[in-house]
């Protein structure tokens, strides 16, 4: 399975996403790096480990920038969107061309907490816990059938550079084996939930 791993900044899962897909058994590569910012440091992980990149100017009209986007991907044969970090919302175009085929991580344990400052809020509501979600996109924000979740604590103390750490390490573990079942056929789909 060919992947097209979108980016917008220091790219700390796709670092995660290239290392697991050095094991023979992981069911995919990592065919394209797309980020929306020029400077984004996820573009240098790519080129040092080979990965062919490209930047899309991202416009305030997302149904517009989707079909960019994916008249960009389309010369490189690519099966699957892998979001790790990606700050846009695609428009259904993308849902359309790739049905159940685009994975997002998420910083919480959707439905709760969706959007931008995912981790501000578990804080801000003095949530117990939180955690990370990998999930299917679909047409709604943060939203769509889940593919697996991890809980993740909140500690007395607690700072968003503190939480965000620990968030980001459950992350790298968990995308990289969501996406190896995921090419590897290993998903089986549960009513809303997809384990």
């Amino acid at each position: 399975m060919n992947l097209a791993v979108l980016v917008s900044g220091n790219g700390t899962n796709l670092q995660a996403l290239i290392d697991a897909s050095h094991a023979p058994d992981f069911g995919a590569r990592i065919g394209l790096v797309v980020s929306d910012r020029r400077d984004a440091f996820g573009l240098e992980r790519a080129r040092t480990a080979g990965i062919s990149t490209e930047v899309i100017e991202w416009s305030s009209d997302r149904d517009a920038s989707t079909l960019r986007l994916l008249e960009l991907i389309r010369t490189h044969d690519v099966d699957a969107l892998v979001l790790a970090g990606f700050m846009r919302i695609l428009g259904a175009s993308a849902i359309d061309r790739f049905p159940n085929r685009i994975i997002n991580v998420h910083p919480s344990l959707l439905p709760e907490f969706p959007g931008r400052d995912a981790i501000g809020m578990a804080l801000a509501a003095e949530a117990e816990a939180t955690g990370v979600t990998v999930h299917f996109v679909d047409e709604q924000v943060d939203h769509g059938p889940i593919l697996a979740q991890e809980r993740v604590p909140i500690l007395p103390g607690d700072t968003r550079d503190s939480l965000a750490a620990r968030i980001h390490a459950v992350e790298h573990e968990l995308l990289p084996r969501v996406v190896s079942d995921f090419a590897n056929g290993r998903l089986r789909r549960r009513q809303q939930v997809v384990s």
